[in-house]
């Protein structure tokens, strides 16, 4: 596997690996997981390497995961740090959100949908012997839908700045599949619910009677 994100480099039987996305203080993307991986097995195989160093280009080691795609409602196999961190991202938003309440400062996330962003084009790259056969058909069929997803994305961050969203607080709104602008009558029902949150389903909720 040629290496984009990372630099391999054996002397003296000591590997130095190096995160080499200086530009972006090194963020973690899922390429560059799947080259640290793919580096790691090649080390292992290879008894020329009694000693590992991984570090950092330019002035950072890693500033944490690019968050610059999807995934923070469901659970994405094989790119599991990279849900994760876009799951507390949400999270956070919506604690911050009750942190401000009564001072007029609205916190909301968005999730714009599958955009053509260096993400997706690093899983549509990899194939769905990496990352999965659902995951691969997922972005490619969405990724067809970029343009028209990123024009709604900027419209919901518009909406969401404008005096028609006022006290609309803590929530994760999805840009292309959610009804907004919403409606004086939607906005009662989002206001005193947990409609639109990451939130743990109970059985009532599936309107089971135990539990």
């Amino acid at each position: 596997m040629p290496y984009e994100t990372i630099g391999y480099e054996v002397d003296e039987s000591i590997l130095t690996i190096t995160l080499n996305r200086p530009d972006k203080l090194n963020a973690f993307t899922t390429k560059m997981l799947y080259e640290l991986i793919d580096a790691f097995d090649r080390a292992d195989q290879d008894d020329a390497v009694n000693a590992v160093i991984v570090t950092g280009a330019g002035r950072a080691f890693c500033a944490g995961a690019d968050l610059s795609g999807g995934g923070a409602t469901n659970p994405l196999p094989r790119v599991s740090a990279y849900a994760a961190s876009k799951a507390a991202v949400v999270r956070f938003s919506e604690t911050l959100a009750e942190e401000l309440k009564g001072t007029g400062i609205d916190v909301n996330a968005i999730a714009p949908g599958v955009l053509d962003t260096r993400l997706t084009r690093q899983l549509l790259d990899a194939g769905p012997q990496t990352v999965g056969d659902a995951m691969y058909s997922r972005v490619s069929q969405l990724a067809a839908d970029g343009e028209a997803t990123i024009r709604k994305g900027a419209e919901l961050c518009a909406y969401l700045c404008s005096a028609a969203s006022d006290g609309l607080t803590g929530k994760l709104v999805a840009a292309p599949w959610d009804p907004w602008p919403f409606s004086p009558e939607h906005r009662s029902d989002l206001d005193r619910s947990d409609i639109f949150t990451l939130r743990r389903v109970l059985p009532k909720d599936r309107g089971l009677g135990w539990g």
